[in-house]
């Protein structure tokens, strides 16, 4: 059986595990801050090859942009700019992707959207992570940057900035965590807690961001027409209440052939990353393509 290393590296956390055969019961490795330099990036990954014995290849999930197996822009660590992760470890097979193009294919192997050709993702923490699922393949685009949805805009008047995007900026986590503060609650969770007991005051506060959302995401429905919408993140377990305005906003920007569309939770939560960086490294070159 190939054993695989998954790595979920995050802007602040590394996350490793050993896949041999089960994604769904893999030998954790490590829960760590994430490697400061590239020396002691390739230094961890060495060690950690090292206590998990026979390996065979390297599964990677980066939050940034992914061309082949080089990391073309991964903005929170830097140092990967430009990298050939293949190049660096030579003995193994790698496969390297955008981590929410590597939750993807989570989903699609062994989670919400098992047996589904089209779909899309959204990750939706303290940014927006997206990947979409067409015909079968996810959509990796002539640099690896398709479907980026976070930089998706419904305002003209909007000036852009250079490192997040308009729907990253205004739908969020940070969205509903200004939202909450404008109610006088903590955070976007205490949002969420409120709007579920059937507080008014959070029901509004929540709806614009839910509705942005929606408005830009019937933009690529309509381009894409999936059969499923998936939210991972920490906006997953809120769509008993965020769903509702998210839905009818996304509803009224489409034609009737195109709103059955499903909305549903990934099944993997935080996990989606290590398990997808373990099929990948299975997988190979080739992970996008779904078999």
């Amino acid at each position: 059986m190939t054993r695989i290393l998954a790595i979920d590296l995050g802007g602040t956390n590394l996350r490793a595990a050993i896949h041999s055969g089960d994604v769904r019961w893999m030998e954790m490795l490590s829960r760590e801050p994430a490697p400061t330099s590239l020396d002691a990036f390739v230094a961890r990954i060495g060690a950690l090859r090292a206590e998990a014995g026979r390996v065979e290849a390297l599964g990677l999930a980066v939050p940034g942009l992914v061309e082949g197996s080089v990391c073309r822009w991964i903005p929170n660590l830097p140092y990967l700019d430009g990298v050939d992760i293949a190049a660096l470890f030579p003995r193994l097979r790698v496969a390297v992707g955008n981590d929410a193009q590597v939750a993807m294919l989570a989903e699609a192997v062994e989670g919400a959207a098992k047996g589904l050709s089209d779909a899309i993702l959204l990750a939706i923490g303290t940014g927006i992570g997206s990947a979409v699922l067409a015909n079968n393949r996810i959509v990796a685009g002539a640099r690896g940057g398709a479907c980026s949805f976070g930089w998706a805009c419904a305002d003209i008047e909007d000036e852009g900035e250079d490192r997040s995007g308009w729907l990253e900026r205004f739908a969020s986590g940070r969205a509903f965590d200004a939202a909450a503060r404008q109610i006088g609650l903590a955070n976007g969770g205490r949002l969420i807690e409120a709007a579920r007991a059937g507080n008014t005051a959070a029901l509004d506060a929540l709806e614009l961001p839910a509705r942005r959302l929606g408005t830009v995401l019937a933009g690529a429905v309509a381009l894409l027409d999936p059969q499923a919408i998936l939210i991972s993140g920490g906006l997953a377990d809120a769509l008993d209440v965020v769903g509702p305005p998210l839905l009818s906003a996304l509803q009224r920007h489409l034609p009737p052939h195109l709103r059955d569309v499903v909305l549903r939770s990934g099944e993997f939560g935080s996990r989606a990353g290590l398990v997808g960086a373990s099929l990948a490294g299975l997988a190979g070159a080739q992970w996008r393509q779904i078999r």
